[in-house]
């Protein structure tokens, strides 16, 4: 027993160390680019509080429409194949990597001053809840276009030998690949933090069309890290047409049906999606042994499924303001809190989630997270009232536990996937395939956007009227627990 302490004691000590310096040991210079881009992706959020405030406000979308909105906006990621294969094949002006990094924030740019325009009345030629639709699908492309670069670069950063020329091992590739995408979740986190309390505080301060305005510093952050370092790539192909000229028929396919008046419109497009992306991923696929690609789809159902779940959608977020008086400064606090969870989270449990199969981190994320629904269900049904007068904790210090509990959960369940990718990313195909996979994926989250629609069609949720809303939250924590556990239990043990 004496012996046994301290090797007790250093097996601990052992891995306390690798929680913490483990993201600090896998950091280069060369990745300092792609990192910039998901920082800025993350900084995106200095704008949130004064949308979602401006459009409760000013704009006449309900929570139903909104979530409908949120299929079309999420489009653009179900289109990556397009971008990806550019990316792959197709220099703008000699550049595969940085030229794009430079579309995408232009887009991003105009977005933000549209936005402004229709904040301040000082665009008349569309009408602000037209504008709030155009800027918000410039945005999403522009960061779909800067994600391709991103994804890219994420694969080919990790060097194949070493220093004497020697190759290396699988294993130790394998987890730099994913700590790769640790360290993007990291710096996506950093960014959500380095704006979340300013957001909510800009809100509050100065008028939205200011803080839209504010948001031009954003672009100007990805920009930077593509002029900073090098970051182009070696890697040569010709056009594949078939994935290039199929996703442009595609994307003729998804704008004719968002522009026309036809009846289930939005699903019949998730349908042709979903037919369109598994068979351009059979086709980048086929060189690969038939045990790794079965392992991939296996991996990929179940994650399809954590991410497919529904949200409650605005709703929840209305309710807080009206009823519970949250305002633009608190809801800044709460991004704030979360932001640093997130980063606790991603930073400390980094190196335990590379090395566990998938089925067993997306097991714990979905138990977790529905246990941590708790505090939205003690808000929801207002039994705040009672904790406050038993135990002084009101509806605001709730709120707080949940965005310091629920925020981790997100970016931990990315990291599976992201080093899945990596992995099994085939040589001059990295952005497509990349591409492709996060099109599935995305897709999965057009399947949760559709469900949160349904939802709040059954349970209709509005301003002032939130009756409905106790039976909303537990339909969705339902599902959200259900989906998850069904996949895992079905197609988890051939992902071993």
């Amino acid at each position: 027993m004496e012996a046994a302490s301290p090797r007790h004691a250093d097996y601990w000590k052992q891995q306390i160390e690798n929680a913490l310096l483990a993201p600090v040991r896998a950091m280069r210079l060369e990745y300092l680019p792609l990192l910039m881009v998901y920082f800025a992706y993350g900084a995106m959020g200095l704008t949130a509080v004064a949308e979602s405030f401006w459009i409760k406000k000013d704009l006449t979308w309900t929570p139903a429409e909104l979530s409908a909105l949120a299929v079309w906006f999420s489009l653009p990621w179900t289109m990556k194949m397009v971008f990806g294969e550019l990316v792959d094949t197709v220099p703008l002006l000699g550049s595969q990597r940085r030229a794009y990094v430079f579309v995408g924030a232009s887009l991003i740019a105009v977005s933000f001053v549209l936005l402004a325009g229709a904040a301040g009345g000082w665009i008349t030629a569309m009408a602000p809840d037209r504008l709030y639709v155009a800027a918000s699908i410039m945005s999403v492309t522009g960061l779909v276009i800067q994600d391709v670069v991103a994804d890219a670069m994420s694969t080919e950063v990790v060097a194949r030998t070493n220093a004497d020329g020697s190759p290396r091992t699988k294993a130790d590739i394998d987890h730099d690949l994913g700590m790769v995408q640790v360290l993007g979740r990291l710096a996506l986190a950093f960014g959500v933090f380095s704006v979340a309390g300013i957001s909510g505080w800009l809100a509050a301060w100065v008028s939205y069309s200011t803080v839209f305005l504010c948001g031009l510093i954003v672009p100007v952050v990805s920009i930077s890290g593509a002029l900073l370092v090098r970051l182009e790539t070696s890697e040569r192909r010709k056009t594949d047409w078939r994935i290039l000229g199929g996703g442009l028929v595609f994307g003729a396919f998804v704008v004719a049906m968002a522009l026309s008046s036809i009846d289930y419109s939005q699903e019949i497009i998730f349908v042709v999606s979903m037919a369109v992306v598994i068979w351009m991923l059979d086709r980048v696929t086929h060189e690969v042994d038939h045990a790794t690609r079965m392992r991939v789809v296996y991996a990929a159902i179940i994650i399809f499924a954590f991410r497919a779940t529904p949200s409650v959608g605005e709703g929840y977020r209305w309710f807080t303001i009206d009823v519970l008086a949250f305002d633009e400064a608190f809801y800044g606090t709460l991004q704030q809190l979360g932001a640093v969870i997130a980063i606790a989270g991603a930073w400390l449990l980094s190196d335990l989630i590379t090395r566990r199969p998938v089925p067993q981190v997306l097991l714990w994320l979905t138990v977790l997270g529905t246990v941590l629904a708790l505090p939205t269900l003690i808000l929801v049904f207002q039994l705040h009232h009672v904790t406050e007068r038993l135990f002084g904790i009101g509806a605001r210090s709730i709120a707080l536990f949940d965005a310091a509990a629920v925020s981790p959960l997100d970016q931990l369940g990315m990291i599976p996937l992201l080093t899945l990718i990596a992995i099994y990313a085939p040589a001059s195909h990295r952005a497509t395939w990349f591409a492709l996979m996060a099109s599935l994926m995305n897709l999965a989250l057009t399947a949760g956007a559709l469900g949160t629609k349904y939802l709040n069609l059954i349970f209709h949720v509005d301003r002032g009227s939130y009756g409905h809303l106790p039976s909303l939250v537990i339909a969705a924590y339902v599902v959200s627990l259900v989906l998850p556990l069904m996949a895992i239990a079905v197609f988890g043990r051939r992902v071993q």
